[in-house]
């Protein structure tokens, strides 16, 4: 094979390309594949950063083949330079870029299920394999049995064998703890990438360079400065499409122990020893271990009923295809944490995140205690209002933090002003689907995005309490464009605080 232009630009950018290795994908015609997985190859391949010795096969139970499969992906990836909604979206596809991908894709019909599809597979492989489980979460099991027996994860010297399994990992903590058993079998923990795409954002590996590469910052990262912390991920897209999905899941198994606490570990945890993968993990760790299980009078579930949108009308999540009539499930979470260690004893944490809200907004945003009123009180000041920094992931990525100053005038009288910057401003963002730094990593063997199977359980841990209170408890119910259910705000009322308000997408 020819050597590929693209394969010099990592050279320029000083960053190695990836080992050789073959990316067997599991699920070759599913959603994940055509939507992520193979956006993040083709940005992947934009950068130079992969081997011309790549192999890539795609493993599914539909009959296909190597040109058909490469036609339909193919076509899907066009697709995304006319959908201005799609996760990933371009203006054209680079033909260079794209054909470094698609001549290395190869197809393979066989049964997540069955033996001797393993043992098929096995004649196509050598050398170092990554098997991505890109299927239905309980396909997650029978796979890497089947890998296991067919001695495809045996690894040498000379060759790692890895496999990455998606979310949801486990649906409560006895099932977490019985998969992790089940996989480790099969082979080591260091062998296994849980992937949460949310780890894959700039802007969150970012927040560990905001907290521990500023002097100004880590200083105050604790409770002797900080009030509260709040954690929001809002989304204006319903169940829609996926309601077979939803329906058995909710907002609380779906975000919570996964996306929301891996936000919360790298918003709270301790600074690692180094960036080394196992001392961060560790870190992690012992972060989501020291979450208090969450009480009920501590949570509020929601669900949205027919709203207003974006200017146009939206039917209820019951109405939605495939949700029952009479559902009880949840789209909307809010919950106050409380974690007990030394840095944050006393520091609750809210977390919020839903369906249908009022505008689309992931951010992370540190209430700090309010400077002393004293020095203001024969002034026609008020109160002295308190700093807040807010780390904003999704849309705008960015930092925002306010802070009072004088007010022009003869008088001393406070105002409010914003210091912020944002990533678009300083650097060149491309686009990207959030897979692009968690597929690189998991070829290079950085595990240090990726989730260990103490992390997974303690988050299962902490949510444990809910699952079990609400398998009869009704949902409060929110119209669709609206903030949230009423019972999330008295939630922080209790404590004399209130949600920061969402953006309001007309």
């Amino acid at each position: 094979m020819a050597e590929h232009p693209l394969l010099q630009n990592d050279v320029k950018a000083g960053i190695a390309r990836a080992p050789a290795c073959t990316l067997v994908i599991f699920g070759a015609g599913g959603d994940l594949t055509k939507r992520l997985l193979m956006p993040a190859l083709y940005n992947l391949s934009s950068g130079g950063l992969l081997s011309k010795d790549l192999k890539i096969i795609g493993v599914d139970h539909n009959a296909n083949d190597d040109a058909g499969w490469r036609k339909d992906l193919t076509d899907t990836m066009q697709s995304f330079t006319k959908d201005k909604s799609a996760e990933f979206h371009a203006d054209h596809i680079d033909a260079a870029s794209w054909g470094f991908i698609a001549e290395r894709l190869h197809f393979f019909q066989g049964d997540f299920e069955k033996d001797e599809s393993y043992k098929a597979l096995a004649e196509k492989i050598e050398g170092n394999a990554i098997f991505y489980c890109a299927v239905a979460a309980r396909f997650f099991g029978p796979v890497v049995d089947g890998l296991g027996k067919a001695g495809l994860l045996k690894q040498t010297d000379d060759a790692f064998r890895r496999v990455v399994i998606e979310k949801p990992f486990g649906s409560d903590l006895a099932s977490a703890k019985a998969l992790n058993a089940r996989i480790l079998k099969q082979a080591d923990e260091n062998q296994f990438y849980r992937i949460d795409h949310f780890l894959g954002k700039e802007t969150v590996q970012s927040i560990m360079a905001i907290r521990f590469a500023n002097g100004i910052f880590e200083p105050l990262w604790r409770r002797e400065y900080v009030d509260h912390v709040q954690i929001t991920a809002a989304e204006t897209v319903g169940v829609e499409m996926r309601g077979s999905f939803y329906e058995p899941t909710g907002a609380l198994r779906d975000m919570v122990p996964n996306h929301m606490f891996q936000l919360l570990c790298m918003v709270a945890m301790e600074p690692p020893n180094s960036f080394d993968a196992e001392a961060v993990r560790t870190e992690k760790a012992k972060l989501a271990e020291a979450v208090k299980p969450i009480q009920p009078d501590h949570a509020v579930r929601g669900q949205y009923t027919a709203g207003r949108e974006q200017g146009r009308d939206v039917p209820a999540y019951r109405d939605e295809p495939n949700v029952a009539t009479d559902s009880n499930t949840e789209t909307y979470v809010a919950l106050k944490l409380e974690i007990d260690n030394w840095r944050w004893a006393g520091v609750p944490f809210y977390v919020r995140t839903g369906k249908r809200m009022a505008g689309r907004l992931t951010e992370i945003a540190i209430h700090f205690k309010p400077a002393p009123y004293r020095l203001f009180r024969d002034t026609p000041t008020d109160a002295v209002a308190p700093n807040v920094m807010r780390i904003q992931i999704d849309p705008d990525a960015g930092e925002t933090t306010e802070i009072n100053v004088k007010a022009p005038g003869p008088q001393m009288r406070l105002g409010r002003v914003e210091t912020s910057f944002f990533y678009k401003d300083f650097f060149d963002e491309k686009p990207n689907v959030g897979y692009e730094t968690l597929l690189y990593d998991c070829m290079t063997g950085d595990a240090t995005l990726f989730q260990r199977a103490d992390n997974i359980e303690a988050g299962w841990a902490a949510v444990e309490p809910l699952l079990d209170a609400w398998r009869s408890a009704p949902v409060e119910p929110y119209a669709a464009g609206s903030a949230g259910p009423k019972a999330a705000d008295d939630l922080l009322a209790r404590d004399g605080r209130k949600w920061l308000p969402l953006p309001v997408e007309a």
